[in-house]
């Protein structure tokens, strides 16, 4: 059941209710005189602020064999590992890059 917080219009005293919709919709037909506040609510999960749920070994190894597969792609840049790719495929890619080739 979620918390609500209502005013008196009488008092002006804000205060907060833990009850059901069905008893807040009952409680502000029976109490003209209080009207119901709206508040921010908070989220709660790993989902806040752009950050994603973790990925798992699984998941960042497919991607990297996905990214291998492509290695022109934005996908090959951020999982395309240096554990498959020379030195000298590494070095030609930053200078490709560096100058816009690719």
């Amino acid at each position: 059941m979620p918390t609500y917080t209502f005013k008196n219009n009488t008092t002006g005293l804000e205060f907060d209710e833990f009850m059901g919709m069905s008893e807040r919709e009952t409680y502000l037909k029976d109490n003209p005189n209080i009207i119901q506040l709206p508040v921010m609510f908070s989220f709660v999960g790993d989902h806040i602020m752009g950050v994603g749920p973790k990925a798992d070994g699984g998941f960042n190894e497919r991607m990297e064999q996905i990214a291998n597969s492509h290695p022109g792609s934005p996908l090959a840049d951020r999982y395309g590992g240096t554990k498959t790719k020379s030195h000298k495929e590494i070095k030609t890619r930053d200078v490709l890059k560096k100058h816009k080739v690719i």
